[in-house]
Parts: structure tokens; C-alpha cells; sequence
């Protein structure tokens, strides 16, 4: 039987917190405060779920912000689990073709995501949820060192999509940075709702941004948008149940290799080369993730002898994950992102913010690059339920979130280890054809010899991506933090 929480107290790596009223796993310490302020005034896990969130959004440009896209999975106190994609669609008149400029901006989803998440499981005000975040846009907050060098590296897309002006444009890590616009923005979200974001001032800004820069999105279509709220798909393996995000969402390929590999029951030494293989047989569906539980079906081939070197995952990063968990019974899994580095890199002056690149997303086939479409997304959290216990586990980077999660799922449920321990230890990530191995793998050899092309890897390289993780245990709250990147938690 697994034992999900170990003796914090003796923990050598980021222990699990346990709380008696809410718990709380985010990208960053400063947004974990959020949710726990929010936490405090009785807020519930969605509404500390949208603190969090937006704080991201002020701290982390280069990977998340009002421009960009969520997605949620809630899992309520009556034990429904609901999935909201906030991801918005191409415009309708769209013409196929996607650049590095307007072309792959995409409706941002993010903001009628939070007016879903905060109407339909909230506990307190939408507006209440954004003080934080609107509290730090003013008062300014300290430039992270990885955003910093993200600012270097895209300086000339970020010129080119008119941020010159933007705060974040010349900014020096470690230095106090104020986002006046920003601020208000957020203040008037609160206030008026989503459909000022959509129908008012910010569509025509959003408009004329992308429309400035080679794009056709239009006001009209940023007013039609709707996040889409269903069932997640879900799967009974090996004595739990795992739900992830619907089409169209990647996250059924996790689905498809954990199926597959239910059935393998490859030899001890092979474990780790089954789990690689699976992964690129499932990453051939990519482009018909569409098809969701129907893909189930599909045979995946493994060869437990030797490498296939097919590929298939894609060396894209970048997101922020957010999870919580309330003594009510409420657990949040989340990821944000606005794509590549930046999105698109197009700023909003009249908002503060860039706006996303998710049109780079289609690819062919069912996923063709087409009018009024959502593209196939990245972002995959997911919620296990396993006996008294639920909690909800997302990742950061790109075609690497399947393959994180699936062995943090192999190594929790197959390999008897505990969350904390789960999460701490080395990991592997195929890309691009190519397959990276962290610090010292102890699976590193055997990858070898089988053939796979090893990329020796230091410990903790952000492509291996960075776990937030809260839930329930015996309906206690608890969270735990990857050590990886600045994720933190915290429990109350």
C-alpha cells in the first residue's frame, strides 16, 4: 500500500504540509502567500486557486499572464470533478498561415477562466481573489533572475511586438519593478467582471495589437469567446483514478501510456525504458487528442529489448502550476501559460501585459492550423483520487508535463514511494529525438545500453519541469512542493 505523506519532520527534501483548513502548492513563494491571504478571509481552494494564479501573472510574465490560457480541474466537495478549459480560439477570420507576429495570437482565456472558476466554486468576490496580485502590480515587486534573462533573450521580439515601454523591457533582476497599468487592470477585472475584458476597452487594445503586427484577431472575436466546462477523462489504474483535462488538451496521451503500460509488466531493469517508449507511442496521437477516450484504444508498440528512437515529444517549457486544497472537500489543479517566452511577445500598453503565441500550437492533420479553433494544448494537470485521499499534481514544460507526471504516477503506485520522495527524485525527458537524463538517474546506464540517444543532464535543469502538488489525506489538506524551480507550499 502506498503512504502518500511521510514523517515531515525527518524529511530530507520539501516535506508535506499538513493543514487543518486549506493547503496550497504554487510556481512561486509570493503566490503561495496570495492563496494563504485570500485562505485567511475565508476563501475557499478556487478562489485561493485565482490568487495565486494572478500573482503569477504579475511575477512571471515570461510564462503566464492575463493574455494567456488556463486550465483547471476542480474536484468539488460533493467528490464531482469538473474540468475548465480557458483557452480561447484563432480568429474567424484566421488565414491558416502562423508567424512569429500577430498570426499566433490566439483569444486569451485566462480571465473568463477565473469569472468560471470564482462563479461557478468561489466562496468569495472575483476582485477579492486579485488584491494581491493587483497589491504587488502597484507597490512593484522584486525582478526574478530567470525572467531577467528571459527579458535578454527575447529583447528583440519584445521590441518588435512594441514593448519598449513595458516595465519588464529594461528590467535588472533583483530590482523593484511597479506595473501601474497592470494594477489597474487587475482592479477593473474585479470590478466590472469579464465582460468588461472581452467587450470593452482591453478587446480593442487587444485588437489593434495583434491587428498592428500582422494578426486578424478582432474585437468581435475576443467578445464571442466562452471557456468550455465539462468532464474530464478519467481512468481506473492500478487501484486509483486518475482525471485529466478534455480535449483540447494533451493530456490523454498520459491516459493512453498509462493504459498500455498496465498491461507490459515489463522486468524491474526495463521499467524506465518502458515508460520512455510509451511515451513516444502515445505522442504519434498528439495531433488527434481531439478524439479523447477513443484513443484508448489504440495499440501502442514497445519494444522492451531495445530503443525505437521514434521521438516525438517536442522540447517546447515554459507554464506555472497552482494547486489547493480545502478541509471542505475542495481540490484545484491548475497550469496557466501564454506559451513561448512572453506568447507572442505583442504588448497591450492600454492592459500591461503580452498576449499569447498558442497558434504556434497547430500543428496537421486534425490540428491543422484553421479559423475559429482551438489547438491542441500542453497543458495537462491532473487529479488522482486513491482510497481517502485526492490531490491534484501539475508541471510546467510543455511535452514534458505528460511524461513528469507519469513518473511521479509510476513511482507513487509502482514503485511504493511516498509524494515527497516521488517528486525528489531524477528524472528523464524525451525531446526532439533526443532523450534527457537527470543528475544521477540510477536508470541512466540501462538507458544506454538499450540504445536511447542519453543526454547526461545537471540536477534540476528546468526542462525536467517543477511539481505543485495539494490534496487531501483522511480529509486533512496537504501540499508539497517540487524542489526544482521556486515552487513552494504552504498549509494552514
Amino acid at each position: 500500500m502506498t503512504v502518500l505523506l511521510p514523517d515531515s519532520y525527518s524529511s530530507r527534501i520539501r516535506p508535506a504540509l499538513r493543514g487543518t483548513t486549506a493547503a496550497v502548492s504554487a510556481a512561486h513563494p509570493l503566490a503561495t502567500s496570495a492563496a494563504q491571504e485570500v485562505l485567511a478571509q475565508r476563501g475557499n481552494a478556487a478562489d485561493a486557486a485565482i490568487a495565486a494564479q494572478a500573482v503569477i501573472a504579475v511575477l512571471m510574465p515570461e510564462a503566464a499572464g492575463l493574455g494567456g490560457d488556463g486550465f483547471f480541474l476542480v474536484r468539488a466537495p460533493d467528490g464531482r470533478v469538473t474540468a475548465v478549459n480557458a483557452a480561447g480560439a484563432s480568429s474567424a477570420s484566421f488565414s491558416g498561415q502562423v508567424a512569429d507576429d500577430g498570426s499566433a495570437v490566439t483569444v486569451p482565456g485566462l480571465v473568463m477562466g477565473w469569472t468560471e472558476l470564482a462563479r461557478r466554486f468561489g466562496r468569495l468576490p472575483l476582485g477579492r481573489s486579485l488584491v494581491p496580485a493587483m497589491r504587488l502590480a502597484a507597490t512593484g515587486v522584486p525582478v526574478r533572475p530567470e525572467t531577467a534573462r528571459a527579458v535578454a533573450a527575447q529583447k528583440a521580439r519584445l521590441a518588435r511586438g512594441g514593448a519598449e515601454h513595458w516595465p519588464f523591457f529594461d528590467a535588472q533582476a533583483d530590482t523593484l519593478l511597479l506595473q501601474p497599468v497592470l494594477a489597474e487592470t487587475l482592479r477593473a477585472i474585479g470590478e466590472h467582471g469579464a465582460a468588461w475584458f472581452y467587450e470593452g476597452l482591453p478587446a480593442d487594445a487587444m485588437s489593434a495589437a495583434v491587428q498592428a503586427r500582422g494578426g486578424t484577431l478582432h474585437a468581435r472575436d475576443i467578445a464571442a469567446h466562452k471557456s468550455v466546462v465539462a468532464q474530464p477523462l478519467s481512468l481506473e489504474w492500478n487501484g486509483v483514478r486518475i482525471h485529466v483535462q478534455p480535449p483540447m488538451s494533451q493530456g490523454v496521451l498520459l491516459l493512453m501510456a498509462l493504459n498500455a503500460y498496465a498491461g507490459l509488466a515489463p522486468p524491474a531493469r526495463a521499467r524506465q525504458h518502458a515508460l520512455i517508449e510509451l511515451t513516444q507511442a502515445s505522442f504519434a496521437f498528439r495531433d488527434r487528442a481531439a478524439q479523447g477516450m477513443a484513443l484508448l484504444a489504440e495499440p501502442l508498440s514497445v519494444d522492451l529489448a531495445r530503443a525505437s528512437l521514434r521521438g516525438g515529444p517536442r522540447s517546447y517549457l515554459h507554464t506555472a502550476g497552482v494547486a489547493t486544497a480545502d478541509a471542505e472537500g475542495m481540490v484545484v489543479s491548475s497550469l496557466v501559460s501564454v506559451f513561448d517566452d512572453f506568447g507572442s511577445a505583442i504588448y497591450v500598453p492600454e492592459g500591461g501585459f503580452v498576449l499569447n503565441n498558442r497558434a504556434a500550437g497547430f500543428t496537421e492533420g486534425p490540428n491543422a492550423a484553421r479559423p475559429d479553433a482551438i489547438p491542441v494544448h500542453t497543458l495537462a494537470p491532473i487529479l488522482v483520487e486513491s482510497g481517502n485521499a485526492c490531490f491534484g499534481l501539475a508541471t510546467p514544460g510543455a511535452d514534458g508535463q505528460v511524461q513528469t507526471l507519469l513518473q511521479i504516477l509510476t513511482g507513487l503506485f509502482e514503485d511504493g514511494l511516498d509524494l515527497p520522495a516521488a517528486l525528489d527524485r531524477m528524472r528523464w525527458r524525451s525531446e526532439d529525438g533526443r532523450l534527457l537524463v537527470e543528475g544521477d538517474h540510477v536508470a541512466a546506464a540501462d538507458l544506454e545500453r538499450l540504445g536511447h540517444k542519453v543526454i547526461r543532464t545537471p540536477a534540476g535543469d528546468t526542462r525536467f519541469g517543477a511539481v505543485v502538488c495539494a490534496g487531501l489525506s483522511q480529509a486533512f489538506p496537504f501540499a508539497v512542493a517540487d524542489w526544482r524551480r521556486d515552487t513552494w507550499s504552504a498549509a494552514l
